[in-house]
């Protein structure tokens, strides 16, 4: 038997009455959070369901979110963690595709009527047959009728409960990749998958019970799901939940409870340098913090040289992706750290680059990533033809551009969808962007391709610019052509007072194509 469950069952003997989260005023201890977890086991199973069930859940960083994923998972069930910001449409496609029988939503914000919109797709559903509605405030009834909200659902039950027996092939978690093209696709992740990936990152990344973390990146995420709440509940982490990312909010955390993990995406790294207003904040927050890591999307350089130069702390940068459990690659301390790295192959995972006719490519040059190990998902749900595209003897493709050097560390270009084909040469937007945001004017850029007649494609750049500070297209124009060959420099560029992002951090370029 293998189940991610016991990395809590084990926590709630040996850490019972340490901190496990903590929002707002309110804290857990493990053993508190095992408990709720054992009731919602009880529960689910009260309700009919069954082991090997597709339960769905909406729930920001809350509490209630790890009570509800454990419950699921002591119980047999497959979790299926949804984006907090999807809307009816795209909730109800989630529901149908993954074959959801009940679906889990948090109650929401005036702002973010999240089960307003969850309970409406709900209904628009053929197979999802039960709504459990989680409210803000436990004693607070559902408006919606024949539903149960959460504490209902629990009270009647025992805090008692034996974990259902699970292999560690079964799937344990069906999460949707972010569907940059076309729609998007369930990875299903094993119990071996997801077991594996946070107990291999925590040799290297070496978590202490003593350690507090800040949890800003939402745990639907596959990344704070693993990295965070996975590794921070296997080793008896204190974790402060903070639903949704505003730098001053964060830093103010960080002091209040002297965080000494922070994990984040480049955009909350590039807030931490520019958005908190007391900069004798981040004095304090310097004092405590030992641990910096970063995923997600590419670093730039010169956010890891700001931070360093504030924080006193090189931030440790990794790859993955939903498809790999998610860590792929990472700076790890025994091996290595190189500035702007992925760093290289963790334990039990091999990496290799290949060409567009799947041969290896000689060290220095460009190729797609391909990667096989136990971090390689199980395949995507109902997904037979792109399962067949996507993994090949084991290898998985996956679409991103690298490069390795003669140290055997990988640096990645691009994607390979991204990368603009201008008059049949290649562009690499990471590679534009880097150097337009060496401008000191340049507060955030995103460079896509667009159509054009003649080439194909032209070069097209979204700007941001720091406040207080001005600049022209054509002086951007000019400085970047200065900088690399005259075919990439941007043709068309665009200012605009923030970028679309997506609940992770990620600049959304689909979004920038319309």
């Amino acid at each position: 038997m293998l189940n991610i469950t016991s990395f809590l069952d084990n926590s709630a003997k040996k850490y019972a009455d340490k901190p496990a989260f903590t929002f707002g005023e309110t804290t857990l201890t493990f053993s508190q959070v095992n408990a709720a977890a054992n009731q919602v086991a009880n529960a689910l199973i009260t309700q009919g369901l069954k082991q090997g069930d597709k339960i769905a859940l909406s729930c920001l960083n809350l509490p209630y979110f790890p009570i509800i994923y454990f419950g699921i998972l002591k119980m047999g069930g497959i979790v299926v963690p949804l984006s907090v910001l999807l809307k009816t449409d795209e909730i109800q496609f989630h529901l149908e595709n993954s074959h959801a029988k009940a679906y889990f939503c948090f109650d929401g914000t005036p702002d973010l009527p999240m089960a307003q919109m969850g309970h409406e797709a709900f209904t628009q559903t053929s197979r999802c047959e039960q709504f459990f509605h989680i409210m803000a405030n436990p004693t607070d009834e559902s408006i919606f009728s024949d539903t149960l909200t959460l504490a209902q659902l629990m009270s009647q039950e025992s805090n008692q409960f034996d974990s259902l027996s699970t292999s560690a092939e079964d799937t344990a978690i069906i999460v949707y990749t972010s569907g940059t093209t076309g729609q998007p696709k369930g990875a299903e992740l094993t119990h071996s998958n997801m077991v594996m990936n946070a107990m291999v990152c925590q040799e290297f990344m070496r978590l202490y019970p003593e350690d507090t973390q800040l949890v800003t990146l939402p745990l639907f995420h596959i990344f704070a799901m693993t990295v965070q709440m996975n590794m921070g509940i296997y080793k008896g982490v204190h974790s402060i939940l903070l639903p949704r990312f505003d730098a001053n909010v964060a830093a103010d955390l960080m002091i209040k409870h002297s965080i000494n993990i922070f994990v984040g995406v480049p955009t909350m790294y590039w807030g931490l340098i520019h958005g908190v207003e007391d900069k004798e904040k981040t004095k304090l927050i310097a004092k405590n913090l030992r641990m910096a890591i970063s995923g997600g999307a590419a670093l730039p350089i010169n956010v890891l040289e700001e931070f360093k130069e504030i924080f006193e702390l090189d931030i440790l940068e990794g790859y993955g992706m939903s498809e790999g459990s998610p860590v792929v690659t990472f700076n790890q301390p025994d091996v290595g750290y190189k500035p702007g790295s992925i760093g290289t192959p963790i334990w039990g995972v091999q990496v290799k680059l290949v060409d567009d006719k799947g041969d290896e490519v000689p060290q220095g040059e460009k190729g797609e990533l391909l990667y096989k190990g136990h971090n390689v998902m199980k395949g995507y749900y109902n997904r037979p033809e792109a399962n067949a595209e996507t993994i090949t003897n084991g290898w998985l493709h996956s679409g991103d551009v690298a490069i390795k050097d003669e140290d055997g560390f990988y640096f990645i270009v691009d994607r390979t969808k991204d990368m603009i084909i201008r008059g049949g040469l290649n562009v690499y937007p990471r590679q534009v962007e880097e150097v337009m945001i060496q401008h000191e004017a340049v507060s955030l850029v995103a460079v896509i391709g667009i159509p054009n007649e003649k080439l194909g494609e032209e070069i097209k750049a979204f700007v941001v610019v720091h406040q207080d500070m001005e600049v022209t297209a054509d002086e951007l124009k000019a400085f970047t052509k200065e900088r690399l060959a005259s075919y990439k420099y941007p043709r068309e560029i665009e200012f605009l007072d923030a970028l679309p992002m997506s609940a992770t951090g990620k600049i959304l370029k689909k979004e920038l194509r319309k």
